[in-house]
């Protein structure tokens, strides 16, 4: 697993809530829901290349 950097992130107390009940539905904890959705914007906007899978490299 790749080393994860640490950083402090200030948002509204209403956009917490609303995250936080997101993730909850996911079964993720919040800072995984913001990593999920910070990965699917990466990867959607190409500035993430998708992880191929084990599985099929040949």
């Amino acid at each position: 697993m790749p080393d994860k950097k640490n950083f402090v992130l200030r948002i509204e107390e209403e956009v917490y809530k609303a995250l936080e009940k997101w993730a909850s539905d996911e079964f993720r904890s919040v800072n995984g829901q913001l990593e999920w959705i910070i990965d699917q914007a990466l990867k959607d906007s190409g500035r993430k290349k998708p992880v191929k899978d084990a599985k099929n490299k040949s």
